[in-house]
This record gives structure tokens, sequence and C-alpha cells, in this order.
């Protein structure tokens, strides 16, 4: 009769032992995975946080100067072209009005915001890049008033503003998701809102 009773309670302790090591290896499966699954949401956190990071202190300060200089410069430009017809005058009116706008905007964008509430980094550098992209934004389209024809230089000229105006679209689309036909509808709205007033005042 013990050895029977011996043999049940040897099945049982082996039971038990078989299933406290189960246990363990299931406990430790769940703390690797839960370990895994954290260590991918930090990762993917830290990623989209780089990325908040670059968008607020490099894309859309330098948006906003590329905006600002390729569409605010047109008027000036394109106006002292229509009433002069010479190129030349023309071009140094665009000089003089991208680097006007690039020091304005660049004090602008420094002096706005110390960055230490918002997040959106050192304002100096903001400003130097806000101040670069609307001093490349406006000379772009300056440059083709250095051809002595003056229609060629027009010609030319509109397609540099075509383009630039199609950038500043795909730059928006590219990082603020904005539907790209919304994006080019109204940058190129503001664009032709800005082309008429220069034909207005250049045929004055």
């Amino acid at each position: 009769m013990e050895q029977p009773k011996a043999r049940e309670e040897a099945r049982a302790e082996n039971t038990m032992e078989r299933e406290s090591a189960e246990n363990e290896q299931a406990a430790g499966g769940k703390s690797a995975a839960t370990e895994l699954v954290q260590t991918v949401v930090k990762g993917a956190t830290a990623e989209d946080e780089e990325a908040r990071r670059f968008l607020l202190r490099v894309v859309q300060p330098g948006l906003a100067g590329l905006m600002d200089g390729s569409v605010s410069t047109l008027a000036p430009i394109f106006a002292t072209a229509f009433s002069t017809h010479h190129p030349f005058t023309a071009f140094l009116v665009g000089m003089a009005s991208a680097t006007g706008a690039g020091i304005s905007m660049a004090f602008s964008e420094a002096l706005s915001d110390t960055g230490e509430l918002t997040g959106r980094g050192n304002p100096v550098m903001r400003g130097i890049i806000t101040g670069i992209m609307t001093f490349l934004g406006g000379s772009l389209h300056t440059l083709p008033f250095l051809i002595p024809e003056i229609h060629l230089a027009l010609v030319i000229a509109y397609c540099v503003v075509a383009f630039e105006l199609v950038v500043i679209a795909a730059i928006r689309h590219r990082y603020f998701g904005t539907s790209w036909w919304l994006s080019i509808a109204q940058v190129v709205g503001g664009g032709a809102l800005v082309f008429t007033a220069a034909w207005l005042f250049g045929n004055a």
C-alpha cells in the first residue's frame, strides 16, 4: 500500500515541478515580449521627437523665409521692370529687396521666440535659416534680369517664379501634410495677387 502511495506523491511532485517550470518560462517570455514592445515604442517616440524638432527648428523657419522671399519681392522687381524696361535696374531693385527682406525676416524670426517655451530651438539659428532662405527666394527670380534683353529676362523670371512656387507647395505637402493641389492653389494664388499688384503699379 505504501509503494503506490509513494509513486502517486512522486508523480504529483513531478507535475508541480513541470507546471512551475512552464510558468517561469511563460513569465520570462512575457517579460521579453514586454521589453521588446517598450523598446520599439521608445524608439518610435525618439524618432517622432527628432522629426518634430527638425520640423520646428529647420523646415518651418526655412519655409517661412522661402515663401516671404519668393512672394514679397515680386511686386517691386516686376513693377520696376514693367515701368522702366531696364533689366539691370530691375536687378538692382530685386537684390536690394531680397537683401532687405532677408535681414528683416532674420531679425523677426530670431526676436519673436526664444524657443524656451515652444521648443523651437536656438533663435539665432532659426533667424539665420529664415534670413538665408528669404534672400534665396528673393534673389533667384532676380538673376534673370542680368540679361540685357527685357522680354527674354521676363520670360525666364516667370519660369523661375513658377519653379519657386512649386517647390514651396511641395515642401508644404511633404512636411505639413497639405493636399498637393490645395497647396499649389494657395501658393500660386498668393503669387498671382502680388504679381497683379506689380503689373498695376508698373503700368500706372
